[in-house]
């Protein structure tokens, strides 16, 4: 509950994926939300592996550069994790409060969660109601490994900022659409978060993430096929990947489309997979997100071998952002990169 006379402390979101970090920071005015802050930063391969940090030195150093250059004066961060560290599963309980569920969460989560359940931290949402009549309720269970998560604060802290909420990355997109796509009461849409080793795909219904699913799919995959069959750089297959250059004579759209095929029929499979068990469900919409997104011909693919619309996402679409410190084509150029940490950004705390 967001009472008006609590002060709402501003805090810097990080989205710390395997290929880069990202910093967003937004502030909210009367007329919505206004970005003032922005940067990202490449990490080293292997520096971050399937969502675990493997080098923190690095990854503190790079969070550490970032701050300096793009002089963030705030202490409170938020961040977010993704891979299999992470398990979102919805569930269904017999029929309680929220304060019997928070009660005995432990036991009750720990038939679906496939780690000891004294090594995670545990959250949960109630979706509603079965409408089956079955004294059950839905529930959107989350299981995070506490090892992976203590990785992530170490190195936030050590970067001289304060931890204040570790998300998923699912739920910052989640947050990302509210205030730019917002959903029709009633419709579901597919978000696919295309980051560089891992591709995370769910569905959001009423606003509520009511499916969740990764892939060890993404971005480089994309590089390493243009690299390989152009003999290019990684650097610059990077750049050929997202249209910042020109690929000159090969064109790369054949090294890409065997890739894009693979992903577009994960994506597929798994969309599928969530109409099966949801009977008289439907996806009305795929909104791809993430570096990945901007492989040439993604987008016309997913549309083609789903049937269903696709488009790629702007999470600055509703945002202000003021000419005068951001390059209008920059910005557009690369705002699918930036969604899991403008969902982030949205974040506030009641300052008591």
């Amino acid at each position: 509950m967001n009472l008006p006379f609590l002060k709402k402390k501003d805090a810097v979101a990080f989205d710390i994926g395997s290929n880069s970090i990202k910093l967003v920071q937004m502030s909210q005015t009367k007329k919505g939300w206004e970005l003032t802050k922005l940067g990202m930063a490449e990490l080293p391969p292997e520096a971050i592996v399937d969502g675990s940090i493997i080098d923190s030195m690095t990854v503190t150093n790079t969070l550490k550069d970032l701050i300096r250059e793009h002089g963030v004066k705030v202490k409170d961060a938020v961040s977010s994790l993704t891979g299999h560290s992470v398990i979102i599963k919805k569930v269904s309980f017999p029929a309680m409060s929220e304060e019997e569920l928070a009660d005995s969460i432990q036991w009750e989560a720990e038939q679906y969660i496939p780690f000891p359940i004294t090594d995670v931290n545990i959250d949960f949402q109630i979706l509603g109601a079965d409408t089956e009549g079955r004294g059950q309720m839905d529930v959107m269970l989350v299981a995070v490994k506490k090892d992976v998560i203590n990785d992530y604060t170490n190195v936030i802290k050590e970067a001289g900022l304060n931890p204040v909420v570790i998300d998923v990355d699912s739920f910052a997109l989640e947050n990302m659409m509210e205030i730019n796509y917002p959903v029709a009461p009633g419709e579901n849409i597919a978000m696919v978060n295309i980051g560089a080793s891992i591709t995370s795909i769910s569905v959001i219904f009423a606003g509520l993430t009511i499916f969740t699913r990764s892939i060890p799919m993404g971005g480089n995959q994309f590089t390493e096929e243009i690299q390989r069959q152009l003999n290019v750089s990684f650097k610059d297959a990077e750049e050929m990947k997202t249209g910042k250059k020109a690929e000159g004579e090969t064109p790369i759209a054949p090294a890409v489309e065997s890739i894009a095929s693979n992903l577009t029929f994960e994506v597929k499979r798994s969309l599928d997979f969530f109409l099966g068990g949801s009977q008289g469900s439907y996806v009305s919409k795929i909104y791809l997100s993430g570096g990945g997104s901007l492989a040439p011909g993604l987008k016309d693919l997913m549309q083609e071998k789903t049937t269903i619309p696709a488009e790629v996402v702007n999470p600055f679409k509703n945002v202000e952002a003021n000419p005068k410190h951001f390059d209008k084509e920059k910005l557009k150029d690369s705002a699918p990169f930036f969604a899991v940490a403008v969902g982030l950004a949205t974040r506030r705390f009641a300052d008591r």
